[in-house]
């Protein structure tokens, strides 16, 4: 009897558990969709942003992965921490390229995979304060972007090289092909540990540098040798994020997709989508991040680099499906943007300069509104105003199919010139013709715009 009383009473105790751990989760996730809709507003009508990835794999120049690929050890890679200098570092330069070229906000590599931090941890001494610099990297950049009236985001790496207590793993330089090995080297080690070390640093990105509008996580790898939300205790640590920055946005790699409110946004990365992504048939929050080339740290012969046109198309495109275009920019070792990558900002700002009106606060077309051959559209459902951009430049009659009584005026928004709109009729009209459609004359010369757009002022 005894024992039936006392296995009941713990089982009481387990549920009553449970629950408050299900209350507290629930806490996290208690926002309704329109709540959600509203804090993520400033980053849905951004659409661009720019990502910096930037660290110790600065000095080898050879991929931000070069101490996993090439399987260094840390003192192998210490060279890199001792010669770590960055005198022309300039934050406020910075800020003033990624606002030129159009950006609304900013991801800056606080620690990456390699363990090295550019803030001033007080729970390392493996940070950019300790080096032959000497200065919190973080709080400069987060000043130059305040003052240029962006917003500021982190991303922290959950994985950690260099940390004593990180278990080796399949993703870890020092891999093992045998499940013993990885038992002979993860001996002694205590993830444990180093997940009060991840929290406590979360907590200081959080709480030192005021308000924090992204945090980017990176990444979760469940399976074989894996590590997933165990390993870094997600819901504890989403908790502790939204509690300290309500108004946060948190990406997907935290391994909580199966909770609604467990991430913000999905990240697909370096390829484009073929539609708005979906869970359970809902368009989702999403976020492409790209590269200039195949490298996201500074790569000195790396020379794969995607021409201006590339690169707006991605912009473009990731909009026109309803989401957003997060572009990396890897520094060098001594603080700056390398040419190639002035070079492509500032072509992507000269653009933005005059056609940012079809990016801004747009989203993919209502469908009644089919896209004309060889272009893409965005559609800004406050202006009631619809984006055509000329992947390439039509001949002088530009149709538009099915249009007919839906446009009012029709410009191109570098220039804000008209462009006559007429109904196709008479000889004009061919057998297979819609009546429907609409005609634009464009000029014959393609105007001196990369890729031109019009806008469409809606009926």
């Amino acid at each position: 009897m005894r024992n039936n009383l006392t296995i009941r009473l713990i089982t009481v105790l387990l549920l009553t558990l449970f629950a408050l751990q299900g209350t507290a989760w629930a806490q996290v996730k208690a926002e309704t969709p329109e709540q959600k809709a509203k804090r993520m507003s400033w980053w849905t009508d951004a659409r661009f942003g720019m990502f910096i990835h930037w660290g110790l794999y600065s000095l080898p120049a050879r991929h931000e992965w070069v101490k996993n690929y090439e399987r260094l050890t840390n003192e192998q890679y210490q060279k890199y921490f001792d010669n770590f200098n960055p005198d022309l570092y300039n934050p406020k330069e910075w800020a003033r390229m990624a606002k030129e070229a159009g950006m609304k906000y900013v991801v800056l590599t606080a620690k990456h995979h390699e363990g090295f931090c550019l803030f001033d941890s007080k729970f390392t001494d493996y940070k950019a304060t300790k080096t032959p610099f000497g200065k919190d990297i973080i709080r400069e950049y987060v000043d130059a972007l305040r003052a240029e009236g962006l917003k500021v985001g982190f991303y922290y790496s959950l994985i950690d090289w260099h940390h004593p207590d990180y278990t080796i793993d399949s993703n870890h330089p020092q891999r093992q092909n045998s499940d013993s090995a990885y038992i002979r080297l993860n001996k002694g080690k205590d993830m444990a540990k180093y997940r009060e070390y991840l929290i406590n640093q979360v907590r200081e990105l959080l709480t030192n540098y005021g308000e924090i509008s992204v945090i980017w996580f990176d990444f979760s790898f469940p399976g074989k040798n894996g590590k997933d939300k165990k390993d870094w205790d997600s819901e504890k640590l989403l908790k502790m994020v939204r509690q300290l920055q309500p108004g946060i946005m948190v990406n997907d790699r935290l391994d909580l997709k199966e909770y609604e409110n467990g991430w913000d946004f999905t990240t697909p990365e370096q390829f484009k989508v073929a539609k708005w992504p979906e869970v359970n048939g809902k368009q989702i929050p999403w976020e492409t991040c790209q590269t200039f080339s195949g490298s996201w740290g500074y790569y000195r012969d790396e020379k794969t680099w995607k021409s201006t046109e590339q690169l707006l198309v991605l912009l473009i495109e990731s909009v026109s499906k309803g989401g957003n275009l997060l572009l990396n920019v890897g520094p060098t070792a001594r603080g700056m943007f390398d040419d190639r990558a002035q070079l492509a900002l500032s072509n992507m700002g000269q653009w933005m300069k005059f056609n940012s009106r079809s990016i801004y606060g747009c989203t993919q077309a209502p469908a009644k509104f089919k896209a004309p051959e060889n272009s893409l559209m965005t559609y800004n459902p406050t202006t009631n105003r619809l984006y055509i951009h000329l992947l390439e430049y039509p001949l002088q009659n530009f149709t538009l199919p099915g249009y007919k009584g839906m446009v009012k005026y029709a410009q191109f928004l570098h220039d804000g010139s008209e462009i006559k709109i007429t109904a196709k009729s008479g000889h004009w009209l061919k057998e297979d013709d819609n009546p429907n459609d609409l005609n634009l004359s464009l000029p014959v010369s393609k105007p001196n715009v990369e890729i031109p757009v019009i806008e469409l002022i809606l009926n």
